[in-house]
């Protein structure tokens, strides 16, 4: 019992002693001037370090990484007209799914027997207002086209293209119209720019100044005299500034066409003038004509696949240009 006593009493002296050392030891760590301290750097200081090694390259790598694509549409009704060459012309469009409803709705079952056409228009030299263009041609697109490259054979003239439903009947709804572009000429301009030609005169003079024929110059007037004569000999008079007489090019050309169209059976036979014409699908036909001066007879028939029916529609046009 009693060393068990004097075990217990032992103990705390010697945990006292054990702390007592590791204080001592702390005593004689190294002072605080001989220490290295590592200091933090504060967050403005990262930054400015970081940006001393970025470069521009980067930023525009981590740009083009990320590529940005266009949309497929703008929920927008709009006709797009630009010039690609003096004969070739290239138009885009959208048309809102909610517009082609409406046109649906309107039409009934015309629509799904319509063609889908453009209607090219050239207006040159006038305020075009739907209806009096110089002349015109149609294009059959299919109906999933939001494009087309049109071949006008006509440089040097201004174009308006409309989109829309050439219906059974030969009635044409527009869709969308196009701006009007001017497409270049395919060789010289035939105009001539006075106002860059110098009259004899003023070359004479301009010419005499470079050889000190002014009122200042210090050459005699026996030189000034020899120069005069050789400015207005024949070596000089025909230079390449001389005024030349502007050539007229005032003109002006009218002609007429006619235009032929209908509808029957798809399974009929129809003549023109007695000359067979293929019918479309939906058995609509369009005919272009030139119109001379003079009475036309255009006698239009149709017989039926059976040939037991019959039909003729005479058009009588008269044309007289004063």
């Amino acid at each position: 019992m009693r060393k068990i006593l004097k075990k217990l009493r032992e103990i705390p002296k010697k945990i006292i002693s054990k702390v007592g050392t590791k204080i001592k030891s702390n005593n004689k760590s190294p002072s605080v001037k001989n220490r290295q301290v590592k200091e933090i750097p504060s967050f403005n200081e990262t930054v400015i370090a970081n940006t001393k090694f970025s470069h521009s390259d980067n930023q525009y790598m981590a740009a083009r990484s990320m590529p940005q694509e266009l949309p497929s549409g703008y929920d927008q009704d709009k006709m797009i007209l630009q010039v690609r060459d003096p004969h070739w012309l290239h138009t885009y469009w959208e048309l809102r799914p909610r517009t082609i409803e409406a046109v649906k709705n309107k039409l009934g079952d015309e629509f799904y027997r319509a063609k889908k056409i453009l209607r090219v228009y050239d207006v040159s030299n006038i305020m075009f207002n739907g209806f009096n263009a110089n002349k015109f041609f149609d294009i059959v697109i299919n109906d999933y086209a939001n494009s087309w490259y049109i071949d006008t054979a006509g440089p040097g003239r201004s174009w308006c293209v409309d989109l829309g439903l050439m219906l059974p009947d030969g009635r044409f709804i527009m869709l969308l119209r196009s701006n009007v572009v001017s497409t270049p000429l395919d060789g010289p301009s035939w105009v001539t720019d006075e106002e860059w030609m110098i009259p004899d005169d003023m070359f004479a003079r301009l010419y005499g100044m470079g050889f000190g024929l002014g009122r200042s110059s210090p050459v005699g007037g026996a030189w000034q005299e020899r120069i005069k004569q050789g400015l207005f000999s024949s070596g000089l008079s025909s230079s390449p500034v001389k005024k030349i007489e502007k050539e007229r090019n005032f003109w002006l050309k009218v002609d007429c066409e006619l235009i032929v169209y209908g509808a029957t059976e798809s399974d009929a036979k129809v003549t023109v003038q007695g000359v067979p014409v293929k019918l479309r699908p939906d058995g609509t036909f369009t005919l272009r004509y030139y119109l001379p001066d003079g009475k036309q007879v255009i006698p239009v028939r149709a017989i039926s696949a059976d040939n037991l029916e019959e039909r003729t529609i005479t058009p009588i046009v008269t044309r007289e240009t004063k």
